[in-house]
């Protein structure tokens, strides 16, 4: 696979009552080492949200969502996760949880674009037609 590169991803997901496991996918996390590449990308359904766990505070949500974009950017904006290495955080990221945002397993694959990849990725797992991205 001529200029394809390794790469790691997991779904974000809404889980409301972590005891029911039930989720709605709002995200995507990718981390390509090769090209230095961390990035997530969300796109929350505040309709969809609230179709499926009504009494959900849908600004809570997005702030947690904005911790995961922050971790991903990296720097002082992050706290102390914010220092280490992008690997390293990635794999923070998607460490097991029992909150409201949580991660599927990681997956791999192979890429020749990480931002490419990452867009398709959050159009397969999280855009839905009902979703009108």
């Amino acid at each position: 696979m001529r200029d394809c590169h390794a790469y790691d991803y997991a779904v974000l997901r809404v889980v409301p009552h972590v005891e029911r496991e039930e989720f709605v996918n709002v995200g995507v996390i990718l981390s390509c080492p090769e090209r230095r590449f961390l990035g997530t990308r969300v796109h929350l359904d505040a309709t969809r949200l609230k179709a499926f766990a009504p009494t959900l505070d849908e600004d809570i949500v997005r702030s947690h969502l904005a911790s995961f974009e922050a971790v991903c950017r990296g720097g002082a904006d992050a706290g102390p996760i914010g220092a280490l290495p992008a690997r390293q955080r990635f794999h923070w990221l998607v460490a097991p949880r029992s909150t409201v945002i949580q991660t599927s397993p990681a997956h791999t694959g192979w890429c020749r674009d990480p931002e490419d990849t990452l867009e398709r990725l959050l159009r397969q797992y999280v855009i839905t037609d009902a979703s009108n991205a």
